[in-house]
């Protein structure tokens, strides 16, 4: 096969061998190669291109080594202390933080102490043996002090030391630079530095990936290294990968040089030789490796570097210079973003630890730092970039605000086309599609908004619903200790808020009674798991119920009590279904899905029903003619992959009874759920996950589920006003007695009034409709009355005189 033919058709299974790449280095159809580096990188990563927003302290400027392009390291200087003290270092930190940086980069000379008196004694005094024990004691002090987080650049290191920099820092990094041998002889540009070794470099970052570090490495170009060397050196980092799997980034950086150096008629290396070295970084690596190019290094071919495979621009300062390449100061943001746009890209901010690590903080940080990284990231490790959460009721992102209400411009890549066009075709996803529709971002964001939005109203026209329901939750004693949940009481709960409580059955009725007169055409029941409660105990409930209003609704019991009480009487679960059935239980809500996937369940509620037992109980139920809604409840512990795999699990056991009415996203409402006062869950979904778990399930559920929920209690009026121009034609129930949500910490309101519904849905152009459970037209009566009723609420009207009005 032709090198040309190659680059056309190189497949994103295989990665290039040593012996193609060569073959490479003297193509001379450079764009068919940057062609081929751009496709696997969009394969992998979309339309994005990331970077950190960063502060950058430079610890120390001593070091032992003597390179012959740096301007970074220097001799001590008269009147300089050689070290920062920790309160400058702090100090340079809030100054990040005020200037929103999330990442702390700590860079300093290679063990300054071994070559210099006043690097040895300034230690003493500061009372450390070394100065990565010091580096050490900054990171602490900065992390703790303002929440920044921590990445070092350390030089050479011992399994010793890389163990006590990764218990203060999300990640590590040492450029390789080159595995050339040459650059260390006599006129070398690293002769003469013993830390630059490229054998003692490796070993390093083997050691850090035996320790599951995030590690940056990569190298540099122009430094009298020839490209095949360049080619060796990648392969060198390609190897380490694969044995550890702990290196995140690849950076390419171009020589510059710098006058006062040995080197600084040397010439550096052309923008071609950049992108080249770029194109074959992306080829060698698997096509989900970050490669990044430093933007302030050529601040005139940005676009092109994009163009040659880049997906990351590494970290950039609003606030301090880059001490290493102090003659080329970071692009301001908005020019970055708006090169990185004309490129055909959006930019987007990440942390320090990349996505992919951020994601799994067991294996990769340290325990101290797992709770800071998973406070600020989404459910794809993205930083958090604003304070909205579910529950919360200030102002929403206006950002994410803008890209919904922009829909008709938005041009979605090509890949997201495809897969929105399938969906909307009624096509099944495949978990990976899904998956792309979250991690949608900026014009893909609106575009998959967009899709949802059209394909709501062909479903379902511009008619929104609610139906008026009360909720009844019978007790909140639980023998369960969900880790989300913050409304259950008594001795085995894990959080004693509030007074234990266990309704009377005649508490009940009385309830369901006054629901009625209120107009509600539906009681919703649902309780905590009672240690004492049996199946009868279901069966008692349901026929409180029905005599107490026999025309009522009863939608109750999540799939969890089903299998309880069928468990606790010691019959089959379908056959305690058709009990139920006969003592008037109509429908049965979905909840106790949480996340339809025992890798999450295990940790979030590990006492409770695996995900085939849910799935099984409801295909029972529908299977003896129970219609039910479907739940997930999301933003705590579980990423992207969770949320796919749940819809299309939910989708295929649609697919097979046809029993689910609905699909009810409930975003996790964080702030007194166990687990996350633990530190060990993320404070809910951000705004654009939540808006797009909505606009997502519309397009992986078409076309088995008609009918997408949005919770006012998890969202806000405002929230779910936005959430109708994503695909959601249901806002669901007025509740009435709310107490889930409110026991998790939500600011959103008990009850919601028929007025107060129609009034949103009518702001947002749409049509109200009060509805029936089933989503038949609520009776004309029922409809009256409970408008009536909450007018009289409202005006202080005594309510026994809407209650003469009933009986009348």
């Amino acid at each position: 096969m032709s090198i040309s033919t190659l680059m056309r058709n190189f497949p994103l299974s295989r990665r290039l061998t040593r012996d193609e790449a060569i073959d490479l280095i003297g193509l001379d159809n450079l764009d068919l190669l940057l062609a081929a580096a751009a496709r696997r990188r969009d394969a992998a990563h979309g339309r994005t291109v990331s970077y950190s927003r960063k502060v950058f302290i430079p610890l120390t400027q001593l070091c032992r080594d003597v390179c012959h392009y740096c301007t970074f390291a220097h001799p001590p200087r008269e009147g300089e202390k050689p070290y920062l003290s920790i309160d400058q270092m702090v100090a340079i930190a809030e100054a990040g933080k005020k200037a929103g940086c999330k990442e702390a980069l700590f860079t300093l000379g290679d063990k300054p102490e071994l070559r210099y008196r006043i690097a040895r004694e300034e230690l003493d005094r500061l009372g450390h043996p070394t100065t990565l024990s010091y580096l050490a004691a900054a990171a602490s002090a900065v992390h703790r002090e303002t929440g920044l987080l921590p990445h070092l650049n350390p030089g050479l290191m011992t399994g010793e030391d890389i163990d006590a920099l990764r218990r203060v820092s999300v990640s590590q990094g040492i450029m390789l630079e080159s595995v050339s041998e040459r650059l260390a002889e006599k006129g070398g540009a690293h002769h003469g530095s013993p830390d630059k070794a490229p054998t003692a470099r490796l070993e390093t970052m083997r050691l850090a990936g035996e320790r599951n570090v995030p590690f940056t490495s990569g190298i540099l170009i122009g430094i009298g290294e020839t490209r095949q060397e360049r080619i060796d050196s990648l392969l060198a980092l390609r190897d380490l990968n694969d044995s550890c799997g702990h290196i995140q980034e690849i950076i390419i950086q171009n020589f510059r040089p710098k006058p006062g150096t040995r080197m600084e008629n040397t010439a550096a290396p052309g923008v071609d030789d950049h992108l080249w070295t770029i194109a074959i970084a992306r080829l060698i690596f698997e096509p989900s490796m970050n490669i990044q190019a430093p933007p302030n290094l050529s601040p005139g071919a940005l676009g092109r570097l994009v163009a040659a495979g880049i997906n990351d621009w590494g970290g950039v300062s609003p606030v301090t210079p880059d001490h290493v390449n102090p003659e080329a100061p970071w692009p301001h943001l908005k020019f970055l973003e708006v090169a990185t746009k004309a490129a055909g890209m959006d930019l987007t901010e990440r942390l320090a630890i990349y996505p992919a690590f951020a994601r799994d903080t067991n294996r990769w940080l340290d325990q101290g730092l797992r709770t800071t990284v998973l406070h600020c990231i989404d459910g794809d490790g993205m930083p958090r970039v604003d304070d909205w959460c579910p529950g919360h009721v200030g102002q929403l992102p206006s950002r994410e605000i803008e890209w919904i209400g922009r829909a008709a411009s938005a041009n979605p890549s090509a890949d997201l086309g495809r897969v929105l066009a399938k969906a909307q075709r009624g096509g099944a996803l495949d978990e990976s599609e899904i998956v792309g529709l979250f991690r949608a971002r900026g014009d893909d964001f609106t575009a998959v908004c967009r899709a949802a939005d059209e394909l709501r109203r062909d479903v379902n026209g511009d008619v929104v619903s609610y139906v008026v329901t009360r909720n009844i939750n019978y007790t909140n004693i639980c023998s369960f200790k969900c880790q989300f949940c913050a409304f259950s009481k008594g001795k085995m709960s894990e959080n004693l808020r509030g007074r234990p409580y266990d309704l009377e059955m005649g508490e009940v009725a009385d309830r369901v009674i006054e629901a009625w007169q209120r107009g509600a055409s539906e009681v919703c029941m649902q309780g905590g798991i009672h240690p004492s409660y049996t199946g009868q105990k279901y069966l008692d409930i349901c026929r409180t119920v029905k005599d107490a209003v026999p025309q009522i609704h009863m939608h109750a019991f999540s799939p969890l009590e089903i299998h309880q009480g069928a468990q606790t009487l010691g019959i089959p679960v379908i056959e305690f279904l058709r009990e139920l059935k006969a003592a008037g239980l109509n429908t049965l809500p979905g909840t106790a899905a949480e996340i339809l996937d025992d890798e999450v369940r295990v940790v979030l509620c590990a006492d409770k029903i695996r995900t085939q037992q849910w799935l099984d109980v409801m295909r029972a139920a529908h299977r003896v003619g129970f219609r039910s809604t479907a739940t997930i409840m999301f933003g705590h512990i579980e990423n992207y992959q969770h949320w796919a795999r749940h819809l299309l699990r939910v989708r295929n056991l649609q697919s097979e009874t046809g029993g689910f009415t609905e699909f009810v996203p409930l975003p996790f409402v964080h702030m007194e759920a166990p687990i996350y006062l633990k530190g060990r869950a993320r404070p809910g979904p951000t705004f654009r996950e939540a808006i797009l778990m909505h606009a997502v399930a519309r397009l992986a559920l078409n076309p088995v589920i008609p009918n997408i929920q949005a919770s006012w209690v998890k969202l806000g009026a405002d929230g779910v006003r936005h959430c109708l121009a994503a695909g959601v034609n249901d806002l669901g129930g007025t509740l009435m007695d709310e107490s889930i949500s409110r026991s998790a910490g939500a600011s959103h309101g008990q009850e919601m009034t028929p007025q107060e519904m129609e009034r949103i849905i009518v702001s947002t152009g749409r049509i109200p409709r009060q509805r029936t459970t089933l989503y038949d037209d609520a009776e004309v009566g029922l409809r009256q009355l409970s408008f009536d009723s909450a007018l009289a609420r409202m005006s202080g009207t005594p309510e026994k005189k809407v209650h003469s009005a009933v009986n009348a």
